[in-house]
């Protein structure tokens, strides 16, 4: 089986979603719905992209699998997307689950089509579902705290240490990209991105403008849907199809879910220090152009994981890559999405260049990285999603 072809509150928000005229076609009306269901599931975010992957998957073979006159039937289509999401979505959220597929099921009349694309959303659900089932997500975590026999270290575990052993859909293993270790406490790199983000990043920076807080606010949030948000931008132009917007989204999902595997391997094979440790403890590093702050916090709350790289920048990078993929020569249109942690606001880029730099540098503004982390992933985004764009793009036919 191929791998890209195996396969506000909530109620208010869904309510809306429901109501709004079909951005596309039912694939990205269904992202967007799906990206609010996981969001209020309350997963993690590496849980919760490996769950977007699962449904863009499906959703991408229930389509793909359906005879090529039926794909021109909207009933067909919009059937086999919603039974796709249904059946692999949250079951925990199963009653908001149930009222949007019985929602989509009702602006149908019953006909043939509407049975055959049932069917397909069906199938392809049950052979994604069993063929990502031993994929090791839901292996047992055995992260073992660093302590000298009988010191206190904080007690709360880190997120998904078990992640480097899960199995990915596009690499070969967590470790294909592993970056090289981050630089020496002894380098000019390490003195140079240490002032950036300790000036930059701190809670009470004097030098961080209002601008750079709002950014670095609104990236704050790391669920799917903000970066599913970027992919509808180009998913909404005219003149594309569902198979096609099929694809996209399923080659998406896949790098992201990749991308989460590679950078929590990074994480914990480097594991280096954040900005807050580092800060806090710049005497011990041996450098002099490095000065300690005693009571430095970053602007932003720090993720339960080792800094190095940032997955936020890997995830940014993938997709743009993606998306340049996915456009070639045709005109990139302006690409946007909005963010629950900034009050819903949407930012704006013409280009994805300008939206990876926006990620790297909200995340040092809101002191939570180094300027060579978010280059390191950065680079293994471009890597992940290079290959994803050439194993998982294909002109709709």
């Amino acid at each position: 089986m191929p791998r890209l072809s195996i396969r506000l509150p909530l109620a208010a928000a869904l309510a809306a979603a429901l109501n709004l005229q079909a951005h596309a076609d039912s694939v990205t009306d269904w992202n967007l719905r799906a990206g609010e269901i996981v969001a209020e599931s309350r997963l993690g975010t590496p849980p919760a992209v490996r769950v977007m992957a699962l449904v863009q998957t499906a959703v991408l073979e229930a389509v793909s699998s359906l005879p090529a006159a039926a794909r021109g039937s909207a009933a067909a289509v919009d059937a086999a997307v919603a039974a796709a999401h249904r059946s692999t979505l949250l079951p925990a959220q199963q009653a908001t689950i149930e009222a949007a597929y019985q929602a989509a099921l009702r602006a149908t009349a019953e006909s043939p089509a509407k049975a055959l694309g049932l069917a397909a959303g069906e199938r392809a659900a049950t052979a994604v579902l069993a063929e990502r089932a031993d994929d090791g997500a839901a292996a047992a975590e055995s992260y073992r705290p660093h302590a000298a026999a009988g010191a206190y270290v904080p007690t709360a575990l880190p997120a998904v240490p078990q992640w480097p052993q899960r199995r990915p859909w596009l690499m070969n293993t967590a470790a294909q990209f592993r970056p090289a270790p981050p630089p020496s406490l002894a380098s000019e790199a390490w003195v140079r991105d240490y002032n950036e983000v300790k000036s930059l990043g701190g809670r009470a920076s004097k030098r961080r403008s209002a601008e750079q807080t709002e950014v670095a606010r609104f990236w704050e949030y790391s669920l799917p849907a903000i970066y599913h948000g970027v992919v509808r931008s180009v998913a909404t132009q005219p003149g594309r199809d569902p198979l096609r917007n099929a694809r996209l989204f399923a080659t998406v999902a896949q790098a992201m879910d990749d991308a989460m595997i590679s950078v929590f391997d990074a994480k914990y094979h480097h594991a280096f220090w954040r900005p807050g440790t580092a800060i806090r403890n710049a005497d011990l590093d041996n450098n002099p152009a490095t000065e300690r702050e005693a009571s430095w916090a970053p602007l932003i709350d720090v993720p339960l994981h080792p800094e190095y790289p940032s997955a936020h920048s890997i995830l940014a990078s993938a997709v743009g890559t993606i998306l340049e993929a996915e456009i070639g020569s045709e005109a990139l249109p302006a690409l946007s999405t909005t963010s629950p942690t900034a009050k819903g606001a949407t930012r704006r880029w013409t280009h994805t260049d300008e939206f990876v730099r926006e990620v790297a540098d909200a995340r040092i503004w809101g002191g939570l990285h180094y300027r060579f982390s978010t280059e390191a992933g950065e680079a293994m985004g471009r890597q992940i999603g290079r290959m994803a764009a050439d194993r998982g793009l294909r002109p709709a036919h």
